[in-house]
């Protein structure tokens, strides 16, 4: 949680940090916060709520949300989020991992090993080449089991009523709407679904029986979807060769009817168990809490507005950047926009532009801290401040994979997402083609080109003790302007920038800060 309480404080906000407290303490120390993030063993109950006097959000750093009363929480008004992406592939490596441990049993063979013997016939094994894998719930972690398993040449099967025939195509997956013909089929079988009153127990005796023999079963998501109490008749019979469990009904689980077998490899809850998916959940969910704080829009919360599934797995990383953009937009106006237009490009052209449009709109009023906005809400808003809002869609993305583009009157800003962690960069500024990261403080120059000018710009930030970090430098091929955006660290006051506006001949000349 380091990074999240550091990104916190770096915004303004005051952060205390409660060790594994009793209910009866947090209870206790809860009535000042107007924020409060959890983790899975905290629970925020009513007795919680009702103490909780100026309570505005509650985040769940990871992404099951069973341990709050949402309805109790909606009811007071209070918005609740999760970072759903923070560990989705460290659980689907997870669910991979669990899976070739069972089929090439390798805990039983390093145990042995342990033990110094040496019994390489006592643990022949399979391939996952050629197999058939059945996946139940084809969200965001199963979509990311099914690429994997892709690659190991696995065939693909799949049920969840919640899946559009489209990903599932995009996905590989044979989709059946029956759950029957998938339990006929599968060599091996995966289950990614939130734990429900309708997924508890939902493999049982009747349901392993209907499995093929030999098959190989894999929970890395919730406890209490398979029927552990059945499940270990058929593991005893050898129906069910071999299991992978991550995730138990009740936790911390240290006994059960599964501990006595070889061939069950269990594991205490570790598909988010990596440093990136901590680093990840910590950040997001401060990113979002802040958000919420800050009347912005809050792009996880499950109980106001929620975005579906398939809508957040799309546009939902771009959700800051275009917070972001709608800020710098606004700052390089001065003022609020009285046009706001969003263009989506390549693989988002076909996406929900609307939670898009929010965030910008989001980030141009953010200085008026009007409210919380939603993709619902967002167009009564911009009316309300004589905003026209737009949203429109192209094919070409140009050299990335997907892109944002915004209009704000006379201001265009671009941006795409780099990597893993999504990190937003700026692809065009003022239809001048960069690309950079933007820092908390940058500067950005508009100039006729000519020799010397980053030098003079350089001296000047120098002797004012400010630090260039990174720069780019845009230009237009029919100008002979140019456009430069440099992230600087320390005081760049308006003493500074007065002066670099004698020293060059400006077109223009922003500071930001995001």
């Amino acid at each position: 949680m380091a990074e999240g309480i550091d990104a916190l404080r770096e915004r303004g906000f005051e952060v205390d940090v409660l060790i594994d407290p009793t209910a009866d303490e947090l209870v206790g120390a809860i009535a000042p916060y107007d924020g409060l993030i959890v983790h899975p063993n905290t629970v925020v109950d009513a007795r919680l709520l009702d103490a909780a006097e100026h309570l505005k959000i509650i985040g769940r750093a990871g992404v099951t949300v069973d341990n709050i009363d949402i309805d109790g929480a909606t009811e007071r008004g209070i918005i609740v989020c999760n970072a759903p992406n923070s560990n989705v592939i460290s659980a689907a490596e997870h669910t991979m991992a669990l899976l070739l441990s069972c089929v090439r049993r390798i805990p039983e063979a390093s145990a042995a090993m342990h033990a110094g013997q040496w019994r390489r016939a006592d643990f022949m094994g399979e391939e996952l080449y050629g197999k058939t894998l059945a996946i139940f719930g084809l969200g965001r972690v199963g979509g990311l089991v099914a690429e994997r398993a892709a690659a190991f040449g696995m065939n693909l099967i799949g049920h969840d009523p919640y899946c559009s025939p489209e990903r599932a195509l995009h996905l590989g997956v044979t989709l059946y709407d029956d759950i029957a013909p998938v339990l006929a089929q599968a060599d091996f079988i995966t289950v990614h679904l939130p734990r429900t009153v309708g997924t508890r127990g939902m493999f049982g005796a009747d349901e392993f029986a209907a499995m093929k023999d030999g098959v190989v079963l894999v929970n890395a998501a919730r406890g209490g979807i398979f029927d552990v109490d059945a499940l270990a008749d058929f593991v005893a019979a050898g129906k069910v060769a071999a299991v992978g469990l991550d995730s138990f009904e009740e936790e911390p689980c240290v006994t059960s009817p599964l501990h006595e077998f070889a061939n069950a490899t269990l594991t205490p809850h570790l598909s988010p168990m990596t440093r990136e998916a901590q680093r990840r959940a910590s950040t997001q969910i401060a990113e979002y809490v802040a958000a919420g704080l800050e009347g912005g829009l809050v792009a996880t919360a499950v109980n106001l507005a929620p975005l579906p599934p398939e809508v957040l797995d799309a546009v939902g990383p771009y959700v800051p950047a275009c917070r972001m953009m709608g800020t710098m937009a606004a700052q390089m106006l001065g003022r609020t926009p009285k046009t706001l237009k969003v263009e989506l490009a390549g693989a988002l052209q076909d996406a929900d532009a609307a939670p898009l449009l929010a965030a910008v709109l989001d980030g141009a009023l953010s200085y008026r801290r009007i409210g919380s906005f939603t993709a619902a809400n967002a167009a009564a808003i911009a009316d309300s401040h004589g905003i026209a809002v737009s949203a429109s869609a192209v094919h070409d993305a140009q050299e990335y994979a997907s892109s944002v583009r915004v209009v704000a009157d006379e201001v265009e800003v671009g941006a795409t997402l780099f990597g893993t962690e999504h990190t937003p960069r700026i692809i065009s500024l003022l239809d001048y083609k960069i690309d950079i990261a933007p820092g908390s403080c940058s500067l950005i120059f508009e100039y006729v080109d000519a020799p010397g000018r980053i030098g003079t710009i350089g001296t000047i930030l120098g002797e004012a003790g400010a630090n260039i970090t990174t720069m780019q430098i845009g230009t237009k091929p029919e100008e002979s302007c140019a456009l430069v955006y440099m992230n600087v660290e320390g005081d760049v006051d308006e003493v500074v920038l007065d002066r670099l506006r004698e020293a060059i001949d400006l077109r223009n000349l922003w500071k930001i800060v995001l």
